[in-house]
């Protein structure tokens, strides 16, 4: 295989999702057992994608040149919110109903898979059905679980600082140097910027940003960086609740000084956010958000910078698929349904339709396809993905089961914390007795 500037690593992941357990039958063994890529019996398919109107659009575009090439294969389409769509992949899972080929995210691949719900993808990557010849060969083992190819990565993301230079400027705070500086470097910019008393135009505060804290990725960014596996292979913990806590720590002095962007504030903006209304200087997430938060926040000389380290210069960073694609066991058409999943990952025209708005693309001719203008959003995302390469040591950590569960019970003690409601050892009580009930 191909090997382009990533240097991707074995990853695999879990979900928060319940399923009604069904096991796996014989249909599943029969459907990717003796594919026919060469039929061209007319077939209805449906697929279905998380995301909003623009995603929505892009995909019909490329869906149209897929029915182009494909006349006698008919897609039946719709999406959802990301929440909405995954209870309502739950309830087909439930009855064994699941699209023919969806949309998939690795928080939620391994309880599907113990279901028996997703269909073995490597027959039509054996067969030449799916072309992963433009992938990095390691990419690929992101959705094989039990030995089944049971998704594959559209696209990938890794964590990246963003800031908006007229918000730091306002503030007069100077960033520190992104190569060398560390959690507390980065704490110390926040006090600066926060604690200067800048206003916008309205007579709102500017801050430096939220607090880090309460996102249970960047976490696990930490963790890495201290040498810590978050996961262990048996689905364990390789923290305890000593590391929870040092963590929580680190932005203490700033809650207490009221430092950090007001919760209270935040809440009143969603779905914008502190930082894509122009009001706190920078903001951590990954790298693919550049598109989305300079649509928000009308800047667009929104910039990308590395994330802050332990130890200067250690970032031990990780590329994570933004997505993948997978198909439901269930369907009468996996042979179209190949087609389908092959024709989204590798024709460059789909890449030019979508840029990196899921993820710089995979593929790489998608990728080549990419707008690369200079200053183009596109453009800066790729550099920035193809500067921090080297930095990239770890692979995605592989995820404990009820994964959801416990990301989004660290988000709701977050803003009790941030509230000032529980203490940090209480965080990690009450986190710890949510994830031993959603991962037993």
């Amino acid at each position: 295989m191909k090997r382009p500037f990533w240097k991707f690593t074995a990853l695999a992941a879990v979900t928060a999702l319940s399923l009604t357990a069904c096991a796996s039958g014989s249909g599943d063994d029969d459907a990717s057992a003796a594919p026919s890529p060469d039929s061209t019996e007319p077939v209805t398919i449906n697929f279905t994608w998380w995301g909003n109107d623009d995603r929505a659009s892009r995909y019909q575009e490329a869906l149209k040149l897929f029915n182009e090439e494909y006349p006698y294969i008919t897609v039946q389409t719709s999406f959802a919110a990301f929440p909405d769509y995954w209870t309502q992949r739950s309830t087909e899972a439930a009855g064994r109903k699941l699209p023919d080929v969806m949309q998939f995210d690795l928080s939620y691949l391994r309880e599907f898979n113990q279901n028996g719900q997703l269909l073995d993808l490597a027959p039509y990557v054996d067969n030449g059905s799916i072309d992963l010849s433009g992938f990095d060969e390691t990419l690929t083992t992101a959705g094989v679980l039990d030995d089944k190819t049971i998704g594959i990565p559209t696209s990938t993301n890794t964590f990246a600082m963003f800031q908006n230079p007229a918000v730091i400027t306002a503030t007069g705070a100077e960033f520190p140097d992104d190569t060398e500086y560390t959690w507390e470097d980065y704490n110390d910019f926040i006090a600066e910027a926060s604690g200067a008393g800048a206003t916008t135009a309205d007579g709102y505060a500017l801050y430096g940003a939220v607090d880090y804290t309460g996102t249970f990725w960047f976490f696990i960014q930490w963790l890495l960086q201290k040498g810590v596996t978050p996961f262990e292979d048996d689905g364990t913990f390789g923290f305890d609740e000593d590391d929870v806590v040092e963590f929580l720590d680190l932005t203490a002095d700033l809650r207490a000084d009221k430092l950090v962007y007001p919760i209270e504030r935040g809440l009143s903006l969603l779905p914008k956010g502190g930082f894509t209304v122009n009001e706190s200087a920078t903001e951590m997430s990954w790298d693919n958000f550049l598109a989305g938060y300079v649509a928000d926040s009308g800047t667009q000389d929104i910039a990308l910078a590395q994330i802050p380290s332990v130890e200067p210069g250690e970032k031990h960073m990780f590329f994570k698929p933004s997505m993948l694609l997978s198909a439901g066991a269930n369907t009468e058409h996996p042979d179209a349904a190949a087609k389908l999943i092959n024709f989204l990952l590798t024709d460059p025209e789909v890449g030019t339709i979508f840029g990196t708005s899921k993820g710089v693309p995979a593929d790489e001719e998608q990728r080549a396809a990419v707008s690369t203008e200079p200053g183009s959003v596109d453009a800066r995302v790729i550099e920035y993905e193809e500067a921090v390469t080297d930095l990239v040591t770890e692979s995605t950590p592989i995820p404990v089961k009820g994964f959801g569960t416990i990301e989004a019970k660290w988000k709701s003690l977050g803003e009790e914390l941030a509230y000032g409601t529980i203490t940090t050892e209480d965080f990690a009580s009450q986190w710890f007795a949510e994830a031993e009930l959603a991962t037993s």
